[in-house]
């Protein structure tokens, strides 16, 4: 099975997961919303139920004062026949019984004039108005909300009588209106968030609101699109108050519960666009960083043998001109033809999996250092603490593991210009083995130390940023050991330490 092959059945798979934990997802949470949803449809039938219970109260209320009303209307139309009884009858038996009547009432204010409207007499009035001789003014404002009574005493001549609601019956009145007033903003400003609309017996004009936004109902046109939603949702609640006449209550479900209900398939709209845009933004990522790796290995082979290819060019021309001797070219073209296997080995071992034998690694080291001091500025010296007939075993792949002690010591002198040193450390245990790579450069910061392993990255101006990425890949891929920055100080230089495992 190719390499490809394995891809798109990883994707599929990767895909397949994800469709699952995703699908999963959306029904549990579509479970949990219509739960909230239920609750909240049970929440506004219950405010609706309240409402009419409510509605139902008021409704007997006004009907109780109405009853209330007309008892006094009745009571002052008996007053009425007991006065003109009174103008008219001699009886003086019959006068005490309907002087009786006139005294026992003690609650509705009464004033009887003649036709001049002259105060002829009065009952349960404030004592400043017992004094008034005419019926005029703001007393007569106050007693002309009812007609008044004619009585009659002689075929031509007539008394009336003013009368007006009892105090007792105005403070239950005030009570009545402020119980109503509560009612419509307990209505309005409800506890369950309902949008409310309390519009009058026309259906058109608002009276209160509630849960909606004050500045879209001062748009008429709002108004009307809002009162017809809420009456094709739910049937008006109809209230009639009375004097103040009929209401209806207009409402839909909260604001919340039309979020619950639609929430799911929002979840399913941002997790499409989320992942998206991260597939988006990851292929792209993908592919610059396929394009800076394919663009760094070209570079690095170029790079590589070029250093053997200007050398055995330069001896070619020394044989040309007749200088040097042939034995001499012939061992230094000799030493680049193996340079170049030796590159030739490193770029065929890098993109598999290379086989790992027994070394002496300190053997290793000193071949890398000794190849790179003639190639490396006059001014950068090495220092290997080790001496180089000492025999340190470990399972490495020599070729790959010399291109990273190469990598971390052309890093070195980039980091020092060229003038330095350059340190190689070496000590171990029974397990493993640990070297330092140290030089006198410029330092690394805490942010670089984070990306430097990562492929195309780089802080040089013609760097390509792949030497310590194809490192970190030799020493923690092939070699199951570790790589990574031990110590750095800005201006100070900068420790690289490797950990390789006596047994893989």
């Amino acid at each position: 099975m190719d390499l490809y092959t394995q891809k798109k059945r990883a994707k599929l798979l990767l895909f397949i997961l994800a469709a699952v934990i995703i699908g999963a997802s959306v029904f549990y949470t579509n479970i949990i919303v219509n739960k909230f949803a239920k609750e909240e449809q049970k929440n506004v039938r219950l405010w609706a139920a309240a409402v009419h219970r409510k509605a139902r109260l008021v409704k007997y209320t006004e009907f109780f004062f109405s009853k209330l009303q007309e008892q006094e209307r009745t009571k002052v139309e008996l007053l009425a026949k007991v006065y003109e009884q009174v103008l008219n009858d001699n009886s003086v038996s019959d006068l005490t019984f309907y002087i009786d009547i006139i005294k026992e009432n003690n609650t509705i204010p009464v004033i009887l004039t003649d036709e001049n409207r002259k105060i002829l007499n009065t009952k349960n009035l404030d004592a400043s108005q017992d004094t008034l001789e005419f019926l005029r003014g703001k007393i007569k404002d106050e007693f002309s909300l009812y007609n008044p009574i004619e009585v009659p005493y002689t075929p031509t001549r007539k008394n009336y009588l003013y009368y007006k609601d009892s105090k007792f019956f105005q403070e239950l009145k005030e009570v009545l209106n402020d119980y109503i007033s509560s009612f419509m903003e307990e209505v309005a400003l409800n506890s369950s968030s309902v949008p409310v609309i309390i519009t009058d017996s026309t259906k058109t004009k608002v009276v209160q609101f509630g849960n909606l936004n004050d500045i879209q109902m001062s748009d008429p046109a709002y108004v009307q699109q809002k009162l017809k939603e809420m009456e094709y949702e739910n049937t008006p609640i109809k209230v009639t108050f009375g004097d103040q006449g009929t209401s209806y209550i207009f409402y839909k479900d909260s604001e919340l519960l039309t979020i619950i209900r639609f929430f799911p398939l929002t979840q399913i709209l941002i997790v499409f666009v989320f992942f998206l845009i991260a597939y988006l933004l990851f292929s792209y990522a993908r592919k610059s960083e396929q394009n800076r790796v394919w663009a760094g290995m070209a570079k690095e082979t170029a790079h590589q043998i070029g250093t053997p290819l200007s050398s055995i060019m330069a001896w070619m021309e020394l044989l040309r001109m007749g200088e040097g001797s042939a034995g001499q070219a012939a061992d230094e073209i000799e030493k680049d033809i193996r340079r170049l296997e030796i590159i030739t080995e490193r770029f065929s071992k890098i993109g598999s999996i290379p086989t790992l034998k027994s070394d002496n690694i300190v053997k290793v080291i000193y071949d890398s250092v000794t190849y790179l001091k003639p190639r490396s500025p006059k001014k950068t010296s090495y220092i290997l603490d080790f001496p180089e007939n000492k025999k340190v075993s470990v399972p490495v792949n020599s070729s790959l593991f010399s291109w990273v002690i190469e990598n971390l010591c052309k890093n070195a002198i980039d980091a020092m210009d060229g003038v330095g040193t350059i340190l190689i450390t070496m000590k171990e245990d029974a397990k493993h083995v640990v070297i330092d790579i140290s030089d006198t450069g410029r330092g690394i910061s805490r942010t670089e130390q984070r990306d430097i392993f990562n492929p195309g990255y780089t802080s040089k101006k013609r760097g390509w940023g792949l030497g310590l990425s194809l490192s970190k890949r030799i020493i923690r891929d092939y070699h199951k050991g570790k790589i990574f920055v031990k110590s750095s100080t800005m201006g100070e230089g900068t420790t690289f330490r490797l950990i390789m495992r006596k047994k893989v």
